[in-house]
């Protein structure tokens, strides 16, 4: 509401109007009575408009606002406001490449710009209501909140600072632009210049800085457990595990019950092991085969049974739906289940009897299914192999169990060749791992390479899930789908796919972008069989994966694109992601002749799940980026070698050759010129001499500085 004005009115600062003030100002007091009519005067009255100059203002204000539908005029001189156009409400997005805020509306209509001035304090996440403000040709719809309707977090990392007598924490500019104060009897006992986390508690529409408490002291910066546990939090992903759920998973009886073992299949006499990285401990999925005949085989596609132990309304079960999935980090992994579950009782340890779900199928040497059943099983791992171990195997032919390795190797290989034929797309990203010391501290940098050993494993867990999926979503009942949790990827949106095939023509290639989707995908795999081992492979492996759609969870099923599989479902990793034991708890559900469930919970925690999975996905990325400034920060002043992997208005990121770290040479470094960025070109281009910086250029870089606080690496251009 305007602030009332002298009645005098007669010196110029009285006279001075503030239209957008005005009109937000009308706007508020119109939309106090929404049913009622006022004319020009009793509003001028209302905002305390006394002389003539404001009168006339009002009236100007009211035409315009009625110009652009925000008010109506029912009657000749009286207006009412428009509540359909005046205010909306959505959701605040910050975190756009061009740094500015939008409203995403909830009734789907088009973003609008919220300029920084008219944020009034609402954060990326929030759900705001905005009033918008006239639409002027040419530009942009705009709006100002004017009411934070529910606080996407209150929590929030940040460095602890305490003062004489008080003190504030101050938090990533990204994510807060204010200081968070906090009284001194609210600090948990940090320490100055410790991180912590912090939950704001009161923010009044008159204060600047929101006011907050310590709700937990992380450590010391530059502590590696302090920097892994920030970038959970960062992330609001839990780092440590309630000792409530623990107790709860301690108290589950080790031995399996006889009559358990009787209502299964029991398998143990038939060969099985788990290929799995050197460093797990969880061991989702196993695998047996045995012949059958002179050209057929058993092959035992064995999963973890967790939810045996984990039933439904039980206190592990819903931190794991709250958790959703285990997150994996440079030096760690953060479990969805206690680890008496995920390491112990679930996991398909060597020599150990096991509950597992399996799909069992009758194969034969040319990679056909002849059949094949779903069933709860028993079975015993008869050696656990690294994906070292079997590779060698693979190579020499030599080692335990080598003719079921080498056999099953030669069945995923006819899978792997069979599903690429049916238009499956190859996405296999280099993968940075660290090697580090016992302090977590990074000694180098290496990457993981995916071998035959790894794609056997892939093969027949790609099998299961789709057996699985069709086995359930392509038989009707009563002419109905019954519900069920599939793994969905869209087709990829055509304006992304054409700008991606528009921007690989500069280094000499081409990609067919319509046609039937195995056409589509089989030009796909041939660009990226075609770009391997060329210096831009890994910047056109990255475009093509965000040309894509991303992977989601859901009731409702469109198919796989990606895997060009019309079933897809999670049945193969229950330790680590909740829709895994969604999808064990629902084949129960159906094998035991159950009725289809209510979709609407079940949907719930698909979108809770897919979610956290990016979640998960992110704080992954945070700990790398972490790690890799961390180990370049001994590396200031040497010069390396790379390629442009970004291009925006306020830098040129590049990602090193060597090691695959990424930096930014900000814009404001290059002096040479003023530089015009082009977001079609992906480029940046003087505008005196017209030197361009293209995304996939080679260039030449200094490191600069390296800024832990905020997982920044800056680069310096090194001039040839």
């Amino acid at each position: 509401m305007r602030k009332k004005t002298s009645a005098k009115g007669s010196s110029r600062q009285n006279d001075k109007i503030n239209r957008q003030q005005l009109m937000n100002s009308i706007v508020n007091l119109l939309s106090l009575e929404p049913n009622k009519t006022f004319n020009y005067k009793q509003i001028a009255h209302a905002l305390q408009m006394k002389n003539g100059r404001q009168k006339e203002a009002v009236a100007e204000v009211l035409f315009e606002l009625e110009m652009h539908g925000i008010v109506s005029e029912p009657d000749f001189g009286v207006y009412r406001i428009n509540t359909r156009q005046a205010y909306i409400t959505g959701r605040i997005d910050k975190q756009r490449t061009d740094k500015k805020t939008y409203l995403i509306p909830d009734d789907g209509a088009a973003p609008v710009l919220i300029p920084e001035r008219a944020t009034n304090r609402a954060m990326n996440g929030d759900i705001v209501k905005v009033l918008l403000t006239p639409h002027r040709k040419g530009h942009e719809q705009e709006g100002e909140v004017v009411e934070v309707i529910k606080r996407a977090r209150t929590e929030f990392v940040g460095t602890l600072e305490i003062k004489h007598n008080f003190a504030f924490v101050s938090v990533d500019r990204k994510l807060l632009q204010h200081d968070i104060f906090v009284p001194t009897d609210k600090t948990k006992g940090g320490k100055n210049g410790q991180k912590c986390v912090v939950r704001i508690t009161e923010w009044d529409n008159t204060d600047k800085n929101p006011i907050g408490e310590v709700i937990d002291v992380l450590g010391n910066i530059g502590d590696n457990n302090t920097e892994m546990h920030a970038i959970l939090a960062e992330f609001g992903l839990p780092y440590s595990y309630p000792k409530e759920v623990e107790e709860a998973a301690n108290h589950i009886p080790e031995e399996i019950p006889q009559e358990e073992i009787d209502r299964r299949i029991d398998m143990r006499d038939v060969t099985t092991f788990t290929i799995d990285p050197r460093d797990a401990k969880d061991f989702d999925d196993a695998l047996s085969i045995r012949q059958l005949g002179e050209n057929e085989w058993e092959v035992g596609v064995h999963i973890a049974d967790v939810t045996y132990y984990v039933t439904p309304g039980s206190i592990i079960n819903e931190e794991a739906i709250k958790r959703a999935t285990s997150v994996y980090l440079v030096d760690r992994t953060i479990p969805m289940l206690p680890e008496r579950l995920s390491n112990g009782l679930c996991s398909l340890r060597q020599d150990e009897d096991k509950l597992t779900y399996s799909v069992i199928f009758h194969m034969n040497n040319q990679g056909d299914v002849l059949s094949y059943k779903i069933a709860r099983t028993v079975t015993r791992s008869n050696r656990r192999f690294t994906y070292e171990e079997a590779q060698e195997i693979i190579e020499t032919g030599q080692g335990d169990y080598a003719s079921e390795i080498l056999q099953l190797n030669a069945l995923a290989q006819i899978l792997r060749t069979r599903r690429f034929a049916k238009g499956s797309i190859a996405f296999e990203r280099t993968e940075t791992r660290f090697e580090i010391d016992e302090k977590g501290k990074p000694i180098s940098i290496y990457f993981k390479e995916s071998k035959e050993a790894n794609k056997l494993i892939e093969e027949f867990m790609l099998l299961a899930n789709q057996t699985v999926a069709t086995h359930i979503g392509k038989k009707k009942i009563d002419g109905k789908e019954r519900t069920f949790v599939y793994r969905v990827h869209d087709v990829p949106n055509p304006d992304k796919l054409n700008n991606f095939a528009e921007f690989i023509k500069k280094f000499g290639y081409k990609l067919k972008t319509t046609g039937k989707n195995h056409e589509v995908s089989a030009a796909l795999n041939h660009l990226l069989d075609t770009a391997e081992g060329k210096k831009e492979q890994n910047l056109i492996e990255t475009l093509a994966v965000r040309s894509m759609a991303k992977a989601i969870y859901t009731t409702t099923n469109i198919g796989h694109y990606g895997l060009a599989f019309d079933y897809y479902t999670h049945f193969t990793s229950p330790i680590r992601r909740f829709p895994d034991m969604m999808v064990h708890r629902l084949l129960t559900t159906y094998l035991d002749g159950g009725k289809s469930v209510d979709p609407t919970q079940w949907e719930e925690w698909c979108d809770h799940s897919s979610d956290m999975e990016q979640l998960a996905a992110n704080a992954e990325r945070a700990s790398i980026k972490y790690k890799q400034v961390e180990y370049m920060s001994e590396r200031l002043g040497q010069v390396f070698d790379g390629v442009i992997s970004g291009v925006t208005e306020w830098g040129i990121y590049v990602e090193l050759n060597e090691n695959k770290c990424e930096g930014m040479i900000p814009i404001r470094d290059l002096d040479d010129d003023y530089y015009v960025f082009d977001e079609k070109a992906y480029c940046i281009t003087g505008r005196h001499y017209h030197r361009t910086y293209q995304l996939g250029d080679p260039i030449k870089i200094k490191v600069a500085r390296a800024d832990l606080t905020r997982k920044q690496l800056d680069f310096a251009l090194v001039k040839e």
